[in-house]
């Protein structure tokens, strides 16, 4: 008896303690990504789709209109700068890390940078411009340094709380800087607003002065070759050789093209739509900016219930389908006179399908990473996703000008079936976190 009492405690002791999901999302880590998640996601609108209520409302004709609220397209480019994130040191601020250090300086430059915008407004067009591209590459710089702090803060098993914080906190912001923009666009000034988006800065700024910098253990190199080679050559150099060349560009590619349709419907176009089938700002704050960002994080749990249970490809495959063809769904609204209730409908379906393949993409762009070149490598592919649907959003004005709305959205679902087939092409090529 008393040797299987024995045996029993041994294997109790052998055996390891499940993880406590409680504990993953109370650590401090967890509430610390939250406020970064806030941070990264207030930018992102103001210089995009609330950017473009502001610009409609001063006369801004549709093509320009589009154009200019396309400077989200910066986040697109961040793998650009992505290693001096990772390796240049900051004067001044070095002494809080490398990680706060960049997050603290884009933190600032973005609050600073929505007062100016506050401050010259589109009537001086040309400096309003260039001050939101200034915005936009701040809040990109701000994604790539949040992005790093998170992979290097925790380990692989706390990963997942961390980026469901973040990612409340991310859609917080939305609703901030999308509903309740335009909310108050309709009582106030829109100088006022952006202020007032300014100011909301302030609390993510407060959680990085307190956050903890992650002890992470870079590879030191010296003199600029070094440094240039291990930075910038050797993250894309490592992809190619691990992939091969032929599969690697197929690879590029599909990333390229997988969320084209989900993409297609920003760059201000559909505010423009919005007005013009008879709906109120308030409404579209309503509907889109508050109940639509909840649908869409619904999608997001669906997502990843999805990639546990049927794997990380088939779910992939399972959202572009459906994030393209809610994209359909949008042709119900031609000439629909301000009916909420398909508003309502069609913003469910689309939102719920971006979640969805959201989550499934971030899952198959993190299997392609190298751990050596986390950040920079994932900065590329989340470039990537975003570029062609940033060109499309850019154009997207003078292709309606020409074709009409009907015609644009049935092309922008069209335009994932060329990723439908790299898909198949790339399936049995393709083994993910094999880094």
């Amino acid at each position: 008896m008393s040797s299987a009492k024995s045996t029993l405690s041994a294997a109790s002791e052998a055996a390891p303690a499940k993880p406590s999901v409680w504990a993953a999302f109370a650590q401090p880590s967890a509430w610390t990504m939250f406020m970064f998640g806030f941070a990264s996601g207030l930018p992102f609108l103001l210089v995009s789709g609330t950017l473009a209520y502001w610009l409609k409302d001063q006369g801004i004709p549709r093509a320009q209109l589009t154009q200019i609220a396309s400077a989200g397209v910066t986040y697109a480019l961040k793998f650009l700068w992505s290693p001096l994130v990772d390796r240049v040191r900051l004067p001044g601020l070095g002494r809080l890390g490398q990680r706060r250090s960049w997050l603290l300086a884009a933190q600032l430059v973005v609050m600073a940078g929505l007062f100016a915008m506050a401050w010259i407004t589109p009537n001086r067009l040309l400096p309003f411009i260039l001050v939101t591209v200034v915005v936009a590459v701040a809040g990109a710089t701000l994604d790539i340094a949040v992005d790093a702090y998170r992979i290097e803060i925790a380990p692989v098993q706390d990963q997942g709380a961390l980026m469901a914080t973040y990612s409340l906190g991310y859609r917080i912001a939305l609703i901030l800087t999308g509903a309740l923009a335009l909310v108050l666009a309709d009582h106030l000034q829109w100088t006022l607003v952006y202020c007032v988006m300014a100011l909301a800065m302030l609390m993510p700024m407060v959680a990085c002065l307190r956050a903890r910098e992650p002890l992470a253990h870079r590879l030191q190199t010296r003199g600029w070759s070094a440094g240039l080679r291990e930075g910038v050559t050797e993250p894309f150099a490592d992809f190619f050789r691990r992939f091969g060349t032929l599969t690697g560009l197929v690879i590029v590619l599909f990333v390229l093209l997988f969320k084209i349709s989900d993409q297609a419907l920003g760059g201000g176009i559909m505010a423009d739509f919005y007005l013009g089938a008879g709906f109120t700002k308030t409404e579209i704050a309503t509907v889109s900016k508050v109940f639509g960002i909840w649908v869409g994080m619904a999608g997001a749990f669906m997502g990843g219930i999805a990639v546990v249970r049927w794997g990380v490809e088939r779910s992939l495959l399972l959202g572009i389908i459906l994030a393209a063809a809610t994209n359909l769904l949008y042709v119900l609204l031609v000439g629909a006179d301000g009916n909420v209730v398909k508003l309502t409908l069609v913003i469910s379906g689309e939102n719920l399908a971006g979640g969805f393949l959201g989550t499934a993409g971030v899952a198959y762009l993190s299997g392609l990473v190298n751990l050596r070149h986390t950040a920079t490598q994932y900065a590329m592919f989340s470039s990537l996703v975003m570029l062609s649907g940033k060109v499309l959003g850019y154009w997207s004005g003078h292709i309606v000008n020409r074709i009409g709305f009907t015609e644009y959205f049935v092309m922008s679902a069209a335009a994932a079936l060329p990723a439908i087939g790299l898909y198949f092409w790339l399936r049995p090529r393709v083994r993910l976190g094999e880094a």
